[in-house]
């Protein structure tokens, strides 16, 4: 099992210790460091900071959105953060939410999985740099010739020779679909929520995965002797994400909780939370579900349920250590065994 530092995207002002984080991590021994974006801070620029600041541990983003970028800026972006990396570079993308999607970068929702498709077609068209790379699919058509167009673009090859061919592409997906999609055509997953007691939820979407394929899940992780208190933060992140990310009518996460058990107890954590009841939502969420997705309690425990995690897919797991104590003492739990 490898481990990854997670530093999400920023709040309300720019993170002061990132820079340290990643740098400790690297000493001991992490394997990659994950920046994000939702509809403020970029991924990108946070990543390259901290790439020029590390010389060893992989940059992955976890995720960029499809609609901030088309996929040839993309892949520009992943090629160059590749060559000033030395080759650390991962890609995680995601389709987002129409939320975000048509209320923040002013574009349609529609056809998530064809759209993810094309996009990373044309992006390793890109980075493999083998011909001018063209495009017949309707959501990115290349060259352009729609509307507007002044029937003049033609198939460009980049300019720029990549460091490496392929460059690792992974998908954040939920849907059982999406996460199949992955298994297809991408090099590996990152997987919002993940039981390793409830691997049924996702076995039928993993079963074409290449043997190579990686799959990397964020935890919370929590060393406490006070389980209850301990969980919390879970429950209420849980909450926010199952009563509160999406419509009421079509709100993915909640729907992922579902499949995993918890249909009756997300559809009241929604009432809850849409009411303005946020914490009475987040008392609703099952003490199961919150530990099952965690690593929450004291030593002992947390070893045994690493032992869980050693019995799945998972290939990395990712932490949101913020102190060089706790990413030691995770490098302890989870490295040194």
């Amino acid at each position: 099992m490898k481990l990854g530092l997670a530093l999400g995207y920023w709040g309300s002002q720019p993170p002061t210790n990132h820079i340290q984080l990643a740098q400790e991590a690297e000493r001991l021994g992490y394997d990659s460091v994950w920046t994000a974006e939702a509809y403020g801070s970029d991924a990108l620029s946070p990543l390259a900071w901290i790439g020029a600041n590390t010389s060893t541990i992989r940059l992955g983003t976890g995720v960029i959105q499809l609609s901030a970028r088309t996929p040839t800026a993309t892949a520009m972006a992943a090629m160059t953060m590749d060559h000033l990396s030395n080759g650390r570079m991962i890609i995680g993308l995601g389709v987002s939410g129409p939320q975000v999607v048509e209320g923040w970068y002013g574009g349609p929702f529609a056809k998530p999985l064809a759209r993810t498709r094309e996009y990373i077609d044309i992006m390793r068209q890109v980075i493999a740099r083998e011909e001018p790379v063209a495009n017949q699919g309707e959501h990115y058509p290349l060259p352009y010739q729609g509307e507007g167009s002044w029937g003049l673009g033609k198939p460009l090859k980049s300019i720029l020779h990549p460091l490496r061919k392929e460059i690792p592409i992974f998908m954040g997906a939920e849907g059982p679909k999406n996460v199949a999609l992955a298994a297809e055509i991408a090099d590996g997953w990152l997987p919002l929520y993940y039981s390793p007691f409830r691997q049924e939820v996702y076995a039928p979407s993993l079963s074409n995965a290449k043997a190579d394929f990686e799959i990397t899940q964020g935890v919370v992780v929590n060393i406490t002797d006070d389980v209850e208190a301990g969980l919390q933060p879970v429950k209420h992140m849980l909450a926010l994400y199952v009563g509160g990310m999406g419509a009421k009518d079509r709100n993915f996460h909640k729907e992922l909780v579902s499949r995993m058990g918890f249909e009756a107890e997300a559809q009241k954590v929604q009432d809850l939370f849409m009411a303005g009841k946020k914490d009475e939502a987040a008392q609703a969420i099952p003490d199961a579900l919150a530990d099952e997705i965690s690593l929450v309690g004291p030593i002992d425990k947390i070893k045994d349920r690493l032992q869980a995690w050693d019995e799945t897919p998972v290939t990395s797991l990712t932490v949101s250590a913020r102190s060089s104590a706790q990413l030691q003492t995770l490098a302890e739990l989870v490295l040194d065994r």
